[in-house]
């Protein structure tokens, strides 16, 4: 995964999962991804090497993975956003409603 692509998810994950994280990998994770501050200016802010900057982001990043590999809370966003989609691109019949409904349920 590169760039924007990675930039995105990253910013996905930590929308679903940042409360699961210390004070700390969400200020270097808001400061990295949302913010778009170098590992420099990370660092300089918080007194220490751009390597621990850098080291604390690639560790925060495998745990956003790890979360989203057991609750897949960003991958059933992704189904219900194309199913929504699919849908408002299609009449409102009852037929359809009842298959949409169910198609939500079978993601809970």
């Amino acid at each position: 995964m590169m760039g924007l692509e990675k930039t995105t998810r990253m910013n996905y994950l930590f929308d679903f999962y940042q409360e699961l994280l210390t004070p700390k990998q969400r200020s270097y994770m808001e400061l990295y991804y949302l913010d778009d501050h170098s590992l420099g200016e990370i660092a300089e802010a918080y007194n220490i090497t751009r390597q621990a900057v850098y080291d604390n982001i690639r560790r925060t990043e495998a745990m956003l993975e790890e979360y989203e590999a057991k609750l897949q809370l960003f991958e059933k966003f992704q189904k219900r956003q194309q199913l929504v989609t699919a849908f408002e691109k299609e009449p409102f019949t009852e037929e359809r409603v009842r298959e949409f409904l169910g198609q939500l349920k079978e993601w809970d």
